[in-house]
């Protein structure tokens, strides 16, 4: 009897121990089966935000601070590249605007890179340059976050429905706001305004803005004597009574300008940086066409 007592506990000991084991295993599984997406930066990010929404064992990581803004002279820190190491997949915006790509993968030579460019066909030329600003545009930001969708159906196809419905529940939205801009916006086709950012031309060619691009280092007053002159005199000669900023450019050229022709200066946001909420493109984006129903 004791004999088989003891036989009894050692087989529910036995059991314990292997369903402790499989438990275990069960969560090592869970941990390694993590798939990890590293975006450039920030227009970047709230795409990919929305496309993974819910999606199961997913992490999504922004390479560049939120607050970096364009990455035209960006570096690679030591915490961008502690990110990279463990990423799945790379997602950047192209054109150029990530210029250490060689970089990550001379480092990293087997990383999958999402270029959210590359379906892209309608580019904007600036001297030989091509605008990287895309994303300004709805039509682009749309492409783009369908390159997205696409590329993690291929490469994640464990959550490929959570991406596939989350990625149409976007570009609804999406849409609907670009048939607001198309429906709230008809008197600017043609409408002549000065830009002191580049950011904007995608957005303007949008709506039919006919604009007026003048480079500037937008943290810095940078605009010569006779550059502003110019400007001034164009302005004058064509009647051109608007100018649009970026939110977080210097005011000083804008204002110098405005002074001189009685022009309006607007501040509209290019969706460089922003709050981590995957809702932020579609706040912004309204935001500025309140901004763009107020140019006359």
């Amino acid at each position: 009897m004791k004999k088989i007592i003891f036989i009894t506990i050692l087989i529910i000991v036995l059991i314990f121990v292997i369903f402790l084991f499989t438990q275990n295993n069960k969560k090592e599984e869970n941990i390694d089966s993590k798939y990890t997406i590293v975006t450039s930066f920030y227009p970047i990010y709230i795409m990919a935000l929305n496309v993974t929404d819910g999606a199961n064992n997913v992490e999504v990581l922004n390479m560049a601070d939120t607050n970096v803004g364009c990455l035209h002279d960006y570096t690679l820190t030591t915490t961008d590249m502690r990110k990279i190491e463990n990423a799945d997949i790379f997602i950047q915006n192209g054109l150029g605007l990530e210029n250490f790509i060689d970089k990550l993968l001379n480092t990293y030579n087997n990383l999958k890179i999402v270029d959210t460019s590359a379906n892209i066909s309608e580019k904007i030329e600036d001297d030989g340059s091509v605008n990287p600003h895309l994303w300004t545009s709805i039509d682009n930001n749309i492409k783009q976050v369908q390159e997205i969708s696409n590329a993690l159906i291929e490469n994640n196809p464990a959550n490929s429905e959570i991406y596939k419905n989350n990625t149409e529940a976007y570009i609804d939205k999406l849409e609907n706001i670009k048939e607001n801009y198309k429906n709230k916006l008809q008197e600017l086709n043609g409408k002549k305004v000065v830009c002191l950012n580049e950011a904007f031309e995608y957005l303007a060619k949008d709506i039919g803005l006919d604009l007026i691009t003048i480079e500037t280092d937008h943290n810095e007053s940078t605009l010569s004597a006779d550059k502003l002159k110019d400007v001034i005199n164009t302005m004058k000669e064509e009647n051109i009574n608007n100018i649009i900023v970026d939110i977080n450019d210097n005011l000083q050229n804008a204002e110098t300008i405005a002074n001189e022709t009685g022009a309006q200066i607007y501040r509209l946001n290019s969706a460089m940086t922003g709050e981590i909420d995957k809702d932020s493109y579609i706040n912004i984006i309204n935001e500025n066409l309140q901004i763009l129903e107020q140019i006359k």
